[in-house]
């Protein structure tokens, strides 16, 4: 069975190699365009072309995909595997492949249907979230679901923490649903209609701490904005981001000080005890911040440095 293999970020990478690995003909590979990164604007390209030219494999990188057509039809390929590919597919493109497009998500259906299933999951405080292996339709990841496998999320994660564990566990079950789909004996699972969601791309917007939230909220947006694109506050006028936080737990000093605060307000100018904020239940510990062109600290070491004091507030 012929593969063609749609993928472009870091995340696709995986499962892309580990189809290679496990004896699958692929026989092309489609990724978006190069595009300039970093202040010099160096033109790059995708993680996963990178992967597949270092393997030697034809790779595609057509502007618009429906423009490809043809192109696609010539390779001759039985199934298209995507994984954040990052264009959508028009009905053209899935009449390419006899046994069908099968979409690797990040997520479970059809709850977290769209742009942003692992993101979300955090932001959300959900404690399970898996990957769907999918038919591709043409509406929006509403397609029967082929496998699924299921995972914890620890109250630790972080967005790329749980973006690592999540490709590696895509990479596993796209190996198993190939096998599957070259048997030819498998059934599909309909997602039906109830709880549908749809999470869509997250913004920078959206990455600014609001105090006015319980700490756990702030812990989850801090968990599910890093590595990007990083929840920040402002002090002085200045953006600070956050990298981490936790529940702060206040000793007799901090409780009494707090009565009298405002939301968004420093509790202790003591560096052992950390950065320590007022929130809407209580406070919360921010354990690793940067300052604008500054290195990434401990909530203490900002403290030491000076750069917030018991009486500041963040936000303003």
């Amino acid at each position: 069975m012929k593969l063609i293999f749609a993928g472009t970020p870091d995340f696709a990478v995986a499962p892309f190699k580990k189809l290679i690995e496990s004896g699958a003909e692929i026989v092309g590979v489609i990724t978006q365009l190069d595009k300039p990164q970093g202040r010099k604007g160096i033109l790059t390209p995708p993680p996963v072309k990178t992967a597949a030219l270092a393997l030697g494999i034809p790779v595609f990188q057509p502007e618009k995909i429906r423009d490809f057509v043809e192109e696609i039809r010539a390779l001759n390929a039985d199934v298209m595997i995507t994984c954040a590919y990052g264009q959508i597919l028009t009905q053209a493109v899935l009449d390419c492949f006899p046994k069908g497009v099968w979409n690797i998500h990040a997520g479970l259906l059809p709850k977290y249907r769209g742009a942003s299933p692992i993101q979300s999951c955090i932001l959300n405080g959900e404690t399970k979230t898996g990957v769907s292996i999918m038919k591709t339709e043409l509406g929006l990841d509403c397609g029967d679901v082929l496998c699924v496998a299921e995972t914890e999320i620890s109250e630790t994660e972080t967005y790329g923490d749980l973006s690592e564990r999540l490709s590696l566990l895509g990479a596993d079950l796209i190996v198993q649903g190939v096998k599957t789909l070259e048997s030819g004996a498998y059934t599909l699972t309909p997602q039906g209609e109830e709880g549908v969601g749809v999470v869509r791309k997250i913004n920078k917007d959206q990455a600014k701490i609001d105090f006015a939230k319980p700490a756990a909220e702030i812990i989850n947006l801090v968990r599910g904005m890093n590595p990007a694109p990083i929840a920040y506050t402002v002090l002085d006028g200045n953006k600070i981001n956050v990298y981490r936080a936790e529940k702060a737990v206040l000793n007799e000093e901090e409780t009494l000080y707090m009565q009298d605060a405002v939301l968004g307000q420093v509790l202790s100018d003591k560096p052992k005890r950390g950065l320590l904020v007022k929130c809407a239940d209580g406070a919360v510990k921010l354990t690793e911040v940067q300052a604008a062109g500054g290195k990434r600290i401990s909530g203490g070491d900002f403290i030491n440095g000076r750069k917030a004091r018991q009486g500041q507030v963040f936000g303003c």
